[in-house]
């Protein structure tokens, strides 16, 4: 011996010295010396049992078999049916145990069987099952047993008295069905008939509204459409009009920027003729006439030194006639002298000089053309989409004037400019 132990499914009983009476261990250790105390183990399982009572004659004789099942244990938690039991079964088997608890079952199923009818028995299980349950717990309470449930789980029996009560019953229930379905089917029959009726009556006043407001819709749709369409139209008529009159408009604003394009480039090229007329004259003609005008002076000059020398001469001749001849000789002289150098002046002014300074003047020019140009603060320019364009057109435009320079220079002097050019070039 020494220490012994259990589990909490079992109640250990100590006896023997030591003890004023026994002690019990439900689940636990306990020690225990030899010889002089004793040890022994009580199950406290839960033991299920089937209560059979076949033919018990019921309170108005009908003879049943009922089957019950029923939960029972040894109750650990109290010690007083801990006594109870242990004196009734303690060395026991547990099949004894259940052999004693079936049997007082039994009996008290029996004897509340004998107290009820079949019918109460059958239709009310529940009321059985109360009543077997508190008349066994108060005598198995007193063994130490606890009964935890009782269930009945099947009645019968060998007549046919509940297959004929369960026709029977079945029979009404049936038959109360039956009528139950007929009165509802005809109460679901007014009742159907008279929502189709008026499911048809509201049907057909939908459809009279409908009808109605489809045809109110139509007309005002038509309606609408119509004017819709008119308006449409007119609107269709007044845009092409007016874009009509706009493309007519555009285009006379296009012809008239044109024109006056037109006549601004005619303005502006004969205002630079003008100038380069009034250019050549200041720079070409009015120095040409001066030098003119200064070699014309100069021979003047001469021929007049000449005659005056040649009086000179002839005052000292003591002859008039010779005096006279020798004068009018020196004059013709002088002034065919006079007359070659202005020729010869003239001469050499036209091949080089004015040449020369033709090839001078052609930057201011061309400086004088441009300078407008340079003065001038917006121009407008509408290009057909041929030709140049913005810068490009108006410095062709100078070129253009430039090349034609030549042609002023040679009809308003006779000078071909060019071909003296050459002519300088090969020499």
């Amino acid at each position: 011996m020494g220490f012994e132990t259990c589990g909490p499914n079992e109640v250990m009983v100590v006896s023997g010295c030591c003890h004023s009476g026994s002690t019990f261990i439900p689940g636990g250790r306990v020690f225990v010396w030899p010889v002089i105390q004793k040890l022994q183990k009580l199950s406290l399982n839960t033991m299920t049992l089937q209560i059979e009572s076949p033919n018990v004659y019921t309170q108005l004789g009908v003879a049943v078999s009922v089957t019950g099942i029923a939960q029972v244990k040894i109750q650990g938690s109290s010690k007083e049916m801990l006594e109870s039991a242990c004196e009734l079964f303690l060395g026991k088997t547990n099949h004894d145990i259940e052999r004693v608890a079936l049997e007082t079952l039994e009996g008290h199923q029996r004897a509340i069987m004998g107290n009820m009818t079949v019918e109460e028995i059958y239709k009310d299980r529940k009321k059985f099952s109360k009543a077997v349950f508190e008349v066994a717990s108060s005598d198995l309470v007193n063994m130490g047993i606890c009964v935890v449930s009782y269930t009945l789980k099947d009645i019968r029996d060998d007549k046919g008295y509940l297959k004929y009560l369960g026709m029977a019953q079945t029979a009404t229930v049936k038959r109360d069905a039956r009528m139950g379905e007929a009165e509802a089917r005809m109460e679901a029959g007014i009742r159907e008939a008279n929502a189709e009726e008026k499911r048809l009556a509201a049907r057909y006043s939908t459809d009279i509204d409908i009808a109605k407001s489809q045809r109110d819709f139509e007309l005002k749709k038509a309606a609408y459409d119509m004017e819709i369409h008119t308006k449409k139209a007119q609107s269709d008529l007044a845009y092409d009009l007016q874009a009509a009159k706009t493309k007519q408009a555009i285009k006379e604003e296009d012809m008239q920027v044109k024109v006056i394009e037109r006549t601004q480039q005619i303005q502006l090229q004969e205002q630079e003729i003008t100038r380069r007329e009034r250019e050549l004259e200041a720079t070409v003609r009015k120095p040409a006439d001066a030098e003119k005008y200064r070699l014309e002076k100069i021979a003047e000059a001469n021929r007049t030194r000449v005659i005056l020398e040649a009086e000179a001469e002839a005052e000292s001749i003591k002859v008039k006639g010779e005096a006279e001849a020798f004068a009018v000789e020196a004059k013709a002289k002088a002034e065919a002298e006079q007359m070659a150098k202005k020729a010869d002046a003239w001469k050499d002014y036209q091949d080089a000089a004015m040449v020369d300074m033709i090839l001078e003047t052609l930057p201011k020019i061309a400086a004088e053309i441009s300078a407008p140009l340079c003065q001038t603060s917006k121009i407008t320019m509408v290009s057909s989409g041929k030709g140049d364009v913005g810068a490009a057109k108006l410095s062709g435009e100078v070129l253009t004037l430039m090349e034609k320079m030549p042609h002023v220079v040679e009809n308003l002097t006779g000078i071909n400019i060019t071909k003296n050019i050459k002519a300088a070039t090969r020499r």
